[in-house]
């Protein structure tokens, strides 16, 4: 099951309040959800304005939920830092960096001398 945490709307029409919610990627907006993190109410100023369970984030983040953007900004201004992923080498890359590596060996570099023609050496001696 592909996890999401994103904002589930409440309140009255006029006066949103927004729940941030772990919930199944595929149900709606404001359906089922898994579990409830916080909440946010924009129109608070201040610290009240964003309440979030962070060691509840992190250990779902760590299990895989992606976070919506909305959620993102939300949590960087609560100071949260995301883990960062470790990206796993591509098997096409592995092997075509194993292969570059013998043929940059053997392949040679030309040896070039820095002679003139005979027929510029000629006219320069006649002058």
């Amino acid at each position: 099951m592909a996890t999401k945490i994103r904002l589930r709307r409440t309140g009255n029409r006029n006066l949103a309040l927004y729940r941030i919610v772990v919930v199944d990627s595929r149900s709606p907006r404001d359906g089922r959800f898994i579990e409830n993190l916080g909440h946010y109410d924009p129109r608070k100023e201040g610290t009240d304005k964003i309440v979030v369970d962070l060691e509840r984030v992190s250990e779902w983040v760590n299990k895989g939920a992606e976070v919506s953007e909305t959620v993102r900004t939300l949590l960087k201004a609560q100071d949260f830092k995301f883990p960062v992923k470790k990206r796993k080498k591509n098997k096409k890359t592995a092997t075509a960096e194993k292969v570059q590596a013998p043929v940059a060996e053997t392949v040679e570099k030309p040896v070039v001398t820095e002679e003139a023609p005979a027929e510029e050496t000629a006219e320069s001696e006649e002058k």
